[in-house]
């Protein structure tokens, strides 16, 4: 069984680096416009952020502990909001993400805000090794990152890889029930998924609804495929992180009370 999953995962292996050619090309396309569409300059935005970064990192922040001094890895970091606002808390931080577009904006965003933030162009399962040293305090990834990855282990090794002992990993995700199973409008809900099926599926870029809908249709799509909260949890138990805190957090829209929208999962690396 264990020859099996060997090579299960090495075919994983590379069906993720054929997605993931197919990814970083749709988010290196016009992703820098879409950005200043959506938040506008980044000396904009970074007025914002000074105000009162702790609530740019809500509602897992209580899961970070004291920031200051810290290294904090941000893995997927997107637009460099999140790690801005982590600088600005006294953190030393560093981002790692695939788009070139995504580290123009984010460099900008942290100089405009008088913060030093590391901006490492790369694909978190391609890492160089100078940056896997086992240093980070916290490794932090959130809000629709897991759908990019068909194989969650390759992605965990690097966790730990980051990780010194004792750190901690600091998941925040949408629930898989508001992304796999219920598609609502307004005072309705429909299950319309199934929340078992593990497809890889061909959707619009996340950034398309910033861009003028003639730019929207040149866009590439991107390869996601949608995991259940059972199999996050196992997986990052295989990997022997030790599981902490599995938080699934609410819906807080008048029409949505009662339904998961969020979760936060927290795990440890141990100092065995």
């Amino acid at each position: 069984m264990a020859a099996y999953r060997t090579e299960i995962h090495a075919h994983l292996i590379h069906k993720q680096t054929e997605f993931k050619e197919h990814n970083e090309r749709a988010w290196n396309q016009n992703n820098y416009q879409a950005l200043i569409n959506r938040y506008g300059r980044p000396e904009e935005i970074s007025e914002k952020i000074k105000q009162n970064p702790i609530w740019r990192l809500h509602p897992f922040n209580k899961y970070l502990g004291d920031v200051p001094g810290k290294k904090v890895v941000h893995l997927m970091g997107s637009n460099g909001v999140k790690g801005t606002a982590l600088a600005l808390l006294g953190a030393q931080v560093k981002v790692i993400d695939f788009s070139q577009e995504n580290a123009a904006f984010a460099s900008e965003l942290a100089a405009a805000a008088g913060v030093s933030v590391e901006y490492v162009v790369s694909d978190v399962l391609s890492l160089p090794k100078e940056h896997v040293n086992g240093e980070a305090d916290i490794v932090l990834m959130e809000l629709g990152v897991l759908h990019y990855l068909i194989d969650l282990h390759p992605l965990l090794d690097v966790v730990k890889q980051l990780l010194k002992p004792g750190g901690r990993f600091v998941l925040h995700e949408f629930h898989p029930v508001s992304t796999k199973l219920i598609t609502s409008t307004g005072k309705k809900h429909k299950v319309t998924g199934n929340y078992f099926d593990p497809e890889i599926e061909s959707h619009t870029v996340a950034f398309s609804k910033h861009m003028p809908g003639e730019e929207q249709n040149k866009l590439s799509k991107v390869v996601q495929r949608k995991w259940t909260l059972g199999e996050l949890v196992t997986s990052v138990g295989q990997s022997g992180l030790v599981i902490k805190v599995l938080e699934e957090e609410p819906n807080h829209k008048m029409h949505d009370i009662g339904l998961p929208k969020t979760y936060t999962l927290v795990a440890e690396k141990s100092f065995e």
